[in-house]
């Protein structure tokens, strides 16, 4: 049976549909009915997965005036008094004036949605024009397989696949436990669009769909596309890890075999990283021969695919070359040909990745799923491997589902159904027009590459258990470290994004944290001061008190930005039927689709205007006497004051998810001169991915490693207690000590100072005050001088505390039957 078509209509549970417009919307607002759209048919039992989705309460709206006021007090500390004053003006007329109306009808357009920001949410993500590549995917890095036999391409492919089939059947089925913070279960909304899901574009913005009858995969190796059955109708898994290992290995073989520039030549997933109107204009260049040409179906073998897994003919080492490749792909151009595995991609939908030394990550398409619900994913899978591995062992090891796929070695073959589990390639007919638009975007995606970088830090010092022993807030630790990091580099504080989870709510997504407040502020100008150490902790811990306060806030759904944005969608709705029901044509600016970073949207920059009512229907008569005219509309003060657009700037968007099964989860940067920020916070290490447009990204990794230590060090001297110490970090320490100690010796008696090696552990650098440049020390007074982070001219050399050491007189240191004859049948290699 071949997928479903593509332009056929999805099934309702997983439609992305258009909204009514705004005046239908309240029109029909008197009581909320039952959602049409549940995840679950009507005339069905919700099962375990979506139990609690009836009793799971709406997303509040917020008052006006709080989100107001909790605005001025997010944008504050971005302005100086007189732009702030200024904001302050236009917040106040907004009250006065376009609010309240803005407000009703948010309120009544609401009243029959399951959010009120759902819908705006998904606007602003599929009428992103441009590429999704290193601007709206994130990627996950998972850890290695614990089990040796599978650290290799094709034993740990196959069993991420197995493991990610037994999630999807487990979800399918309704047997996956729904997910749970404190007992509080969660919406389980989004799961559905994690697999079987494309993004497609067409010329009117992107449009999600999916087939949940789904039941193959699409595998690409060398860029090229192979593609066979894993599942029989009933969601059953109908073939073993073994089995999948021979097919995999047979598409290896086969993919080696098509020289390097004949693959390039036919490499179409990079087309999936082009500006998404180009995208879908080149679509239509691969269906004009109709719904049953070759093209049509390979595009729509390969759109309803449940995943795509990539197999990658490059073994990356460090966690920056890691990261690049889960994220974007390398970039390597042999003989005028791209060989890097950015051509191996298809970016429009969840791709599972495994590169030649069996190193594993996930690169998703975000428009229906957050990345709590791509973490729980990832997580299960991961766990499951371990235990099916556990399960070779002693029988009676535990499972993660409920119920599991029959085994497929001792099943009837002909129980499978119309399946077909041997692997086939699919060849794309390429035309001169298709050929010329692969290379430009092959080149543009490599220009792209290029103009982003990577770094990594994963911290093994200590994590999320230090930090709760000195009483802190990991994630609001973690927050204020890049907030000091950025303020010691360029002696300033930037808007910064984090996402809060409220999921708690029925189809819940995220509101955002901003981090900068009065409090953190404070503490990175405290931090940077010759002040004691004492005041530098309790300026940090009052600016994570306020963090924490304010993540709580947001997790309720009360933050600011989420409405705000809701207002703003209404007010350009409202303005464009407006437009549609009068001869008057409506601004280009502000956009009607704001573009979204990678978790948050981004307002285009209103016009500047008039701050008079927006819905004025009040006309003017020239002195000549012509024919009345309306009044162009103006934005609303809030919009139109540059404050919104600095706040709406991010420059630091950083994002919190992972678990012991990642090694690192990171996403390109939101801004031009922005950081791309995702960190992961464990109980004895942090691991943070950062990405930027060349902005000194390893500085800036290298001056979060330094705060990181000199903190430590810090804490230990102002409160010291008992901390839980690994038994290897003690036998570290022990041998530490025994170092020193002799050292010591040499040292008495040699009447010398002994010097230290560029080499030296970050503890010795620590305790030293000096090498390896992440070295801190404290003084006895309690102070850091203008060591640590601050000290030397490779950290720190913002003028203004230039100025300030100066002063004080230091110096800086240094589808169907149809589908079974689509492609090419290759034959399996022994296995």
């Amino acid at each position: 049976m071949a997928p479903s078509k593509v332009d056929s209509p999805p099934p309702a549970p997983l439609t992305f549909a258009m909204p009514k417009s705004l005046n239908e919307s309240l029109a029909s607002s008197s009581s909320p009915p039952r959602e049409q759209n549940s995840i679950y048919p009507l005339d069905s039992k919700p099962g375990a997965t979506y139990a609690h989705q009836d009793a799971l309460s709406k997303l509040p709206i917020p008052e006006l005036e709080d989100t107001c006021r909790k605005y001025l007090e997010a944008v504050k500390p971005l302005q100086t008094r007189r732009e702030h004053a200024d904001t302050r003006a236009a917040v106040h007329e907004f009250l006065k004036t376009d609010g309240p109306e803005l407000q009703e009808r948010l309120k009544k357009y609401a009243n029959n949605k399951s959010s009120y920001i759902e819908q705006f949410w998904y606007d602003s993500y599929l009428n992103y024009d441009n590429p999704v590549v290193l601007n709206l995917n994130p990627f996950f890095l998972l850890e290695d397989d614990p089990t040796p036999a599978r650290n290799n391409q094709v034993t740990r492919a196959a069993s991420l696949v197995i493991s990610s089939l037994s999630f999807i059947r487990a979800l399918r089925l309704e047997e996956l436990p729904p997910d749970k913070v404190r007992g509080t279960p969660l919406c389980m909304y989004q799961y559905p669009r994690i697999f079987s899901t494309a993004r497609i574009p067409t010329e009117n913005g992107c449009v999600m769909q999916s087939d949940p009858k789904a039941r193959h995969i699409v595998v690409m190796c060398h860029s090229q596309f192979y593609w066979f059955d894993v599942m029989d109708d009933n969601s059953d898994i109908i073939m073993t890890e073994r089995d999948l290992c021979q097919n995999l290995q047979a598409i290896v073989d086969d993919a080696v075999t098509t020289p390097i520039h004949e693959a390039a030549k036919s490499a179409v997933g990079v087309l999936s990283t082009e500006n998404r109107r180009v995208w879908a204009n080149l679509r239509d260049v691969l269906t004009r021969e109709g719904a049953d040409s070759n093209n049509s179906e390979c595009l729509r073998i390969v759109d309803t695919a449940l995943f795509v897994l990539c197999l990658d003919s490059t073994s990356p080492k460090s966690g920056a070359e890691l990261s690049m490749n889960m994220l974007c792909g390398t970039n390597v151009v042999e003989r005028g040909v791209q060989v890097g595995t950015c051509t191996n991609r298809w970016y429009d939908k969840l791709q599972i990745i495994v590169c030649k030394n069996g190193s594993a990550g996930i690169n998703f398409e975000h428009t229906g799923v957050d990345g709590h619900t791509v973490l729980r994913m990832t997580s299960d899978v991961y766990t499951d491997t371990i235990l099916r591995f556990a399960r070779t062992i002693n029988g009676n090891a535990p499972s993660l589902w409920a119920s599991t796929s029959p085994d497929p070695s001792k099943r009837d073959p002909a129980s499978f159904g119309d399946v077909c589990t041997t692997p086939h390639k699919l060849e794309w007919t390429m035309v001169p027009e298709l050929s010329m638009a692969l290379r430009f975007a092959e080149t543009r995606l490599a220009d792209l590459i290029n103009q982003n970088e990577f770094e990594t830090l994963e911290f093994n010092h200590y994590g999320k258990n230090f930090i709760t022993s000195m009483g802190f807030s990991p994630d609001a630790f973690v927050q204020m470290a890049f907030q000091a990091a950025y303020y010691g580099l360029y002696g300033r504080v930037e808007s910064t994004y984090e996402p809060a989870m409220t999921k708690v709510f029925l189809h819940g997504r995220t509101e955002a944290i901003r981090t900068v407040s009065d409090k953190s502020v404070e503490f990175v100008r405290k931090f940077c001061e010759n002040a004691p150490a004492a005041e530098k902790v309790e300026a940090l811990r009052r600016a994570c008190v306020k963090h924490s306060a304010t993540t709580r806030e947001c997790a309720k759904g009360l933050g600011q930005d989420r409405h705000l944005y809701a207002l703003f969608c209404v007010w350009q709705r409202g303005l464009d039927e407006e437009a549609q029901s009068s001869d008057y044509s409506p601004p280009s600016s502000p956009s009607s689709s704001p573009s979204p970073s990678a978790y948050s949207p981004l307002s285009s920059s209103p016009p500047p205007g008039s701050r008079t009512r927006s819905f004025s229907t009040a006309s003017t008569t020239s002195i000549t006497g012509s024919p009345p005219q309306k009044s162009p509309p103006v934005v609303p003060s809030i919009f139109s004051d540059p404050g919104w657009d600095k706040l709406n700037n991010t420059i630091l968007s950083t994002s919190n998810c992972g678990n012991p099964s990642l090694r690192a989860f990171g996403f390109g940067p939101t801004a031009a001169d922005g950081l791309g920020i995702g960190y992961i916070i464990k109980d004895e290490s942090i691991s943070i991915s950062v990405s930027s447009k060349h902005r000194q990204t390893r500085r800036f990794v290298d001056t979060l490693h330094a705060y990181f230590l000199e903190t430590r060090h810090l804490l230990r001297a102002v409160q010291p207690r008992a901390v839980a110490v690994p038994p290897q970090r003690k036998a570290e320490a022990a041998g530490e000590e025994r170092v020193k100690a002799a050292a010591a010796a040499r040292k008495g008696a040699s009447g010398g100072r002994v010097l230290r090696t560029p080499g030296g552990r970050g503890e010795d650098a620590e305790s030293e005050g000096s090498g390896g440049g992440s070295g801190m020390s404290v003084a006895g007074d309690g102070s850091d001088g203008e060591t640590g982070m601050l000290g030397g001219y490779g950290y720190f050399d913002a003028g203004s505390f230039g100025h300030l050491l100066r002063k004080q007189g230091r110096g800086g240191q240094g589808k169907g039957d149809q589908k079974r004859a689509v492609g090419r049948k290759i034959r399996l290699a022994e296995y």
